[in-house]
């Protein structure tokens, strides 16, 4: 047999912090100062307002720490990493499911912070990516608008929804009934309009050629004051939710000044326009070293698909896996787009 020494540290100095919403706790591990090769630690508790994590952030100054290494429990994680950023301290987030899944410790919040240190000085994991703060104020911007625009579709579908309640198969006819002319034909059924023929005549352009069949889709004989109530409040909330994305968009456009280069190269690809280079840009940056191979990008995009197998059988839907859903949706739909196309 031969003699086998330990394996090396990532880093002598480390830290865990286990992250909560009020409090955080945190272990320092660093050479012992007693035993040759030994380590000795210790286990302190926090608070997670300013004050607080900026005493953290001495108190890890104090004793050196090179690294720590917290879970990405919540949104809980980001106040105490981005202060800590700021203030100069080298940060590692791990994924809750993949600290959760090593073996060999009871569950405390501050056995968890210990475990989080170990494995930081033995760099047992990689850390996700974090991007740097101007891109996380940029992706603050294109998140919230995709929230909206998710919020205003929906908000399309339940008006659809209550027109077929009503018997107005209007999008059976017309494509966007929130355009030009189907706004004029919704609004003038809600001020009292219920002659099918009027009504048909607000059309505009290409839409004459449909004139009677938008006289039959017209036919207000169920349309009721209720559906009269609740049409206009759904069309408000609507136009509502669209100058608040027009407001983003602009804000968006600012931000994005200092990587026009980037919009533009994305912009000329197939199926890519403004909106999605932004929401690119703000998932991964611009810096692409950020990703060891292009595969680790694909994983974080969730177009890397995961194989199952048992027994010779596979299992499963050969799922994406936990990757960046934003990235996902904003790829997806770029695909849905170039599909479209004869490129």
């Amino acid at each position: 047999m031969e003699e086998a020494g330990d394996e090396p540290l990532f880093c002598e100095r480390a830290a865990g912090i286990d992250i909560g919403k009020q409090m955080v706790m945190v272990t320092i591990r660093v050479p012992s100062d007693t035993r040759r090769g030994g380590r000795q630690q210790e286990t302190r508790e926090f608070g997670t307002t300013r004050r607080q994590l900026l005493e953290l952030a001495d108190w890890l100054r104090c004793w050196g720490v090179e690294r720590a290494g917290m879970e990405s429990t919540s949104d809980y994680w980001k106040p105490a990493y981005f202060l800590l950023e700021r203030e100069g301290l080298e940060l590692l987030l791990y994924q809750a499911s993949q600290v959760k899944a090593l073996p060999g410790r009871p569950k405390t919040d501050k056995l968890d912070s210990v475990w989080l240190a170990r494995i930081t000085g033995q760099g047992s994991l990689a850390g996700s990516f974090v991007p740097p703060e101007e891109i996380r104020r940029l992706r603050t911007h294109t998140r919230y608008r995709r929230r909206l625009t998710q919020a205003r579709t929906a908000e399309k579908e339940r008006c659809e929804k209550l027109l077929e309640d009503a018997h107005l198969k209007l999008s059976s006819v017309i494509s966007d009934i929130h355009g030009v002319s189907g706004r004029d034909m919704l609004r003038a059924v809600i001020a009292g309009e219920r002659n099918p023929r009027v009504l048909a005549e607000m059309a505009r352009g290409t839409m004459r050629r449909k004139i009677s069949r938008l006289e039959e889709a017209l036919d207000c004989s169920f349309f009721t004051p209720e559906h009269a109530f609740i049409l206009p409040m759904m069309l408000d909330n609507i136009d509502h939710l669209t100058a608040q994305i027009a407001v983003l968009d602009k804000r968006i456009a600012v931000l994005c000044e200092p990587y026009e280069r980037q919009v533009a190269q994305l912009d000329a690809i197939p199926g890519f326009g403004v909106t999605t280079a932004q929401d690119l840009i703000a998932e991964i940056g611009v810096d692409m070293s950020a990703f060891p191979t292009a595969g680790h990008l694909c994983s974080w995009a969730r177009v890397a698909p995961r194989a199952q197998q048992s027994g010779g059988k596979r299992k499963g839907k050969s799922a994406t896996g936990r990757g960046n859903p934003y990235l996902g949706g904003a790829l997806g739909e770029a695909a849905a787009s170039v599909g479209r196309t004869q490129t």
